[in-house]
């Protein structure tokens, strides 16, 4: 059995320990400061709760010693401590993490790294990339590459046309840090909420606008071979506005801890809530210019004796998914691994990677 640490009991954390214990290959401990967190984490049997306050000098390198990976469940800001102590241990290293500064520090800790270190493994950053570098890879030459993602209420009932499906850190530091894209063949950085687009998909209107982090490494592996390359978050229409109207009317882009408490006190939490992903690339193809699309939705579901989220499932899966694939030997061992260099038809393969499979509407041509 590989020995796991998962830092982080909140709801993504606790969903992907209990995804890997539940295989019987992974013997998995589940770390957080907070005692409460880890009661409330009802972790199932066999799954091991330690309280360490990782910020502590030499804590979590000692309890990573022996063990196989870590991987980061916990809040962006402490991606970098964690990923620190991997290097120091030697151990595999894995996270979630959407935040673009965190990760160039991952990347230059894994230039040296005795392990590997694969860091944006969720849906978005993460999943999103290897869909769109494999249609990309069906051209010979790209046009535009576009990538469009969203974790919605099935229901949605306020003015935000929003629930609480996420980290509450991660979406605000989504909607308010720059985020990258190639225009005309340029990698640039673009402002959050902006170039608001609306389309429809199964009689359903969305609006997309800009947000920070979900090209992952992308923008980097396809600069200079492609025109336009973009992504943006799905919402409900009506969102982005109320959400501009937040940060930089009200100034709470500046008071990140004064919109975490509102939205944490009156934006209730669902479990009944829909992970949409759709990519388009368009390119050349024998001379001709062709377009393909990959659209998906999920929805939340019973795993064992527990209802899980969509995005729980689709996060918890992608890197339960990517360890597995390390595991076996399908992946590098060593140094940086970015999304994109990880097989579709390989991580669909994948028993959990499988969540994304079974539930996949259209897609790619054959090859």
């Amino acid at each position: 059995m590989k020995k796991i640490v998962v830092v982080g009991a909140g709801k993504i954390g606790s969903t992907i320990a209990g995804m890997l214990a539940a295989t019987g290959d992974f013997s998995v401990t589940v770390v957080d400061r907070a005692a409460a967190q880890l009661a409330a984490a009802e972790l199932p049997a066999g799954v091991e709760a330690l309280e360490l306050d990782i910020a502590a000098p030499g804590a979590l390198e000692a309890a990573l010693a022996g063990k196989f990976a870590v991987l980061s469940a916990a809040p962006f800001h402490l991606t970098t401590r964690i990923a620190e102590a991997a290097a120091s241990a030697g151990v595999h290293y894995l996270d979630l993490t959407e935040d673009v500064v965190s990760t160039r520090r991952v990347k230059e800790l894994a230039r040296d790294a005795r392990s590997a270190f694969i860091p944006q493994c969720g849906l978005a950053p993460g999943f999103i990339s290897i869909v769109a570098n494999d249609l990309a890879n069906r051209f010979d030459t790209l046009e535009s590459v576009r990538m469009r993602v969203g974790a919605l209420p099935q229901y949605p009932s306020n003015a935000l046309n929003y629930n609480l499906t996420w980290s509450t850190d991660g979406v605000i530091n989504e909607y308010c840090e720059p985020c990258e894209a190639i225009v005309e063949g340029e990698l640039i950085e673009v402002p959050p909420l902006e170039e608001r687009e609306e389309f429809s998909l199964d009689g359903v209107t969305y609006e997309a606008f800009n947000t920070s982090g979900g090209l992952g490494t992308l923008a980097e592996t396809l600069k200079g071979k492609v025109r336009t390359l973009n992504y943006r978050t799905i919402r409900y229409p009506g969102h982005a506005a109320i959400m501009k109207a937040l940060l930089n009317d009200l100034g709470l882009r500046h008071r990140r801890d004064v919109l975490k408490d509102i939205f944490e006190s009156s934006l209730p939490s669902t479990l009944q809530d829909v992970v949409i992903v759709f990519v388009t690339v368009s390119g050349r193809r024998n001379g001709r210019l062709l377009q393909e699309t990959y659209a998906n939705k999920i929805y939340s579901q019973r795993i064992g004796q527990t209802v899980r989220s969509a995005i729980q499932i689709t996060t918890a899966s992608g890197i339960c998914a990517v360890l597995d694939m390390l595991a076996d030997g399908s992946l590098p061992a060593t140094g940086f691994v970015k999304q994109e260099d990880i097989a579709l038809d390989a991580f669909l393969a994948n028993r959990f990677g499988r969540a994304y499979a079974q539930h996949e509407m259209v897609s790619r041509l054959a090859g």
